[in-house]
């Protein structure tokens, strides 16, 4: 059998968000900050955290939708913004929406049907491209003498459509309308937001080592002068790479950040990793016991399986949109946990809570 490869995906910072810029389908974007771009069907409301009730603020959005699934999917985490919280992993939240493309479209009544007055027959596939070539000077002499009577058909259709255009004019702007309600509820309920920009994905085996790798070896020497390590040394974290990797530790003895630091090394600046249904890259020994620690989806009963971190680059990006100085998050990494089946009830207006995880980062000044 041929031996399978975990695909893990890199999100790094992509430019930010300008106020005021808002664009269709926005719920489709994979962001930092700013508020969630819900998906269009779902009722959102803003979580409070359990330790000091304080509204959580927006951390990260990614659409993330499911090989061979049908549904549109995006995740929310969310966290408290007090520095004395945001390390727990009781004050962050994981939502997860789903929906069909169906549930999105325009209502039917909205547009025009076939057999309407006024309208015409819809085109045959096969008439598609007939007459493709003629066009030029004939279409426009053509078009210059239209009878009286094709006039009055052409006025008479717009009459018919008039109705509709106005219909459809109205749920647009409605649609707008209900975009920015977001920003004023965000305003009234004064709701904690950090400066919003974009996250850029690519394939970790697609990361080449750059020509300037000076920020990059200016961490990992520090490390190595502090921790008495040599990363180089550490070997690959597969095959007999594992014994020499078990041999050299670091003087605090804490090998799996060592295997963290190596493993970051050719992009330091990754603030995000995505791999579902793959391992996490732990930054410190996790639990013995933390397969007992991710419960069975309490919606279906189905295993949980990991499918994304929080990495600790992200940490000196989160600032307050409004330069709140108290507004702060410190993790070493944030780890996410998702229904394996991501069981989801067709019509469903609410989102899905899942599993989120945080390990402390055991020396977060390297990465400020």
């Amino acid at each position: 059998m041929a031996e399978t490869h975990e695909v893990t995906l890199i999100g790094v910072c992509d430019g930010a968000i300008g106020d005021g810029k808002r664009y269709p389908l926005l719920y489709l974007t994979n962001k930092v900050g700013g508020l969630p771009d819900v998906l269009p069907v779902i009722s959102w409301q803003y979580p409070s955290c359990v330790l000091c009730n304080g509204i959580l603020a927006h951390v990260v959005q990614v659409y993330c939708p499911l090989e061979a699934s049908l549904y549109h999917r995006t995740l929310h985490l969310l966290a408290c913004p007090n520095p004395q919280c945001s390390s727990k992993s009781e004050s962050w939240k994981v939502l997860r929406s789903q929906c069909l493309e169906s549930e999105i479209k325009p209502s039917p009544e909205l547009s025009p049907s076939p057999h309407s007055p006024g309208t015409e027959a819809p085109i045959a596939a096969t008439d598609w491209c007939d007459g493709a070539d003629d066009w030029g000077m004939e279409d426009e002499e053509e078009s210059a003498c239209l009878s009286d009577t094709t006039q009055t058909q052409v006025k008479t259709t717009e009459a018919n459509l008039e109705p509709v255009m106005r219909t459809a004019e109205l749920d647009v702007s409605g649609r707008l309308r209900d975009l920015c309600l977001g920003e004023r509820e965000a305003i009234q309920l004064d709701i904690p937001t950090f400066s919003p920009f974009y996250v850029s994905v690519v394939e970790e085996t697609d990361l080449v080592e750059p020509a300037d790798l000076h920020h990059a070896q200016n961490l990992l020497k520090e490390y190595e002068r502090r921790e008495g390590v040599a990363v180089a040394e550490l070997g690959t974290c597969d095959g007999g790479g594992d014994e020499k990797y078990e041999k050299t530790r670091a003087r605090h003895g804490d090998a799996v950040f060592s295997r963290f630091m190596k493993k970051i090394s050719l992009c330091p600046v990754q603030i995000l990793r995505y791999c579902w249904n793959g391992s996490p890259l732990y930054i410190s020994e996790p639990p013995s016991n933390m397969a007992q620690m991710v419960p069975v989806c309490a919606r279906c009963g189905s295993s949980r399986t990991f499918e994304l971190q929080l990495m600790p680059a992200l940490v000196s990006l989160l600032r307050s949109k409004d330069c709140r100085s108290e507004m702060a998050v410190e993790f070493g990494t944030v780890l996410v946990y998702t229904c394996r089946n991501s069981c989801w009830t067709l019509g469903s207006t609410s989102p899905v809570e899942e599993l989120i995880f945080i390990q402390q980062d055991p020396d977060q000044k390297l990465f400020k």
